[in-house]
């Protein structure tokens, strides 16, 4: 349906969640199922408090993008994993986590990260230096690609 339909209908729990073109459910998912739904991985969800102008995610405080207005309170921050850069150490709002497994699929390196409180799966670039289980790396996950849920729904 994805490659053929010029506009695709993502339903759950029999409702319809968002009706668009395949780029519009893969770049801006409304809802979080869509976002697991569409897409091989799906998006990484991570949860935070939005706090003035900071998203706290796991102790970590991360800006709210210039010109956004989230809501305070729990908020879920929505990246693909093509838009997670594997950044230097003790990079501002950069997210440590610890390397689980590291996948070669040819074009790229599909790495899943782990932290007490979150997994993100980041798809690399296969030159990237030798990632190896058990080892710390700094991600990021803000960016223009970034979208923020709340209720599981996209906030606007």
């Amino acid at each position: 349906a994805l490659t053929f339909a010029d506009q695709v209908v993502v339903m759950t729990l029999g409702r319809a969640v968002q009706v668009g073109s395949a780029a519009e459910l893969y770049e801006k998912p409304s809802h979080t199922f869509v976002g697991h739904f569409i897409g091989s991985p799906g998006m990484n969800f991570l949860s935070g408090q939005v706090v003035q102008n900071s998203i706290s995610i796991g102790g970590v405080e991360l800006p709210v993008p210039e010109g956004r207005q989230l809501p305070s309170g729990e908020i879920k921050l929505g990246v693909r994993p093509e838009y997670v850069s594997l950044v230097a150490a003790n990079t501002a709002g950069a997210l440590p986590m610890t390397v689980a497994t590291v996948q070669d699929v040819g074009t790229h390196v599909m790495l899943t990260a782990t932290s007490q409180t979150h997994t993100l799966k980041a798809r690399l670039s296969p030159d990237t230096a030798q990632l190896m289980p058990g080892h710390t790396v700094w991600l990021q996950v803000m960016g223009e690609h970034t979208c923020f849920y709340k209720n599981e729904e996209i906030v606007r």
